[in-house]
């Protein structure tokens, strides 16, 4: 049978449906028996449709860092 542990180690695949049929019904046999895992299944999934509700990112250009990095690495390298 299936530990808690192992079920922590296999949750991000659960969650992201990665799982083969085996894999996946002895996560589902672990969840009907213990309860501490069904609620740390219920937080992951409620915090992956929190993330999924956030905005992106703003996308910055990093050319101008690299500007200044690659004329650090040249004053460096004059010195």
């Amino acid at each position: 049978m299936l530990t808690c542990r192992q079920l922590v180690a296999q949750s991000s695949d659960l969650l992201d449906g990665q799982l083969g049929f085996r894999e996946k019904l002895a996560l589902r046999r672990h969840l009907l028996l213990c309860r501490n895992c069904r609620r740390f299944i219920r937080q992951m999934r409620l915090t992956q449709a929190t993330l999924r509700l956030l905005p992106e990112a703003p996308v910055t250009d990093g050319d101008p860092l690299a500007g200044r990095l690659a004329a650090l690495r040249r004053d460096q390298l004059r010195r």
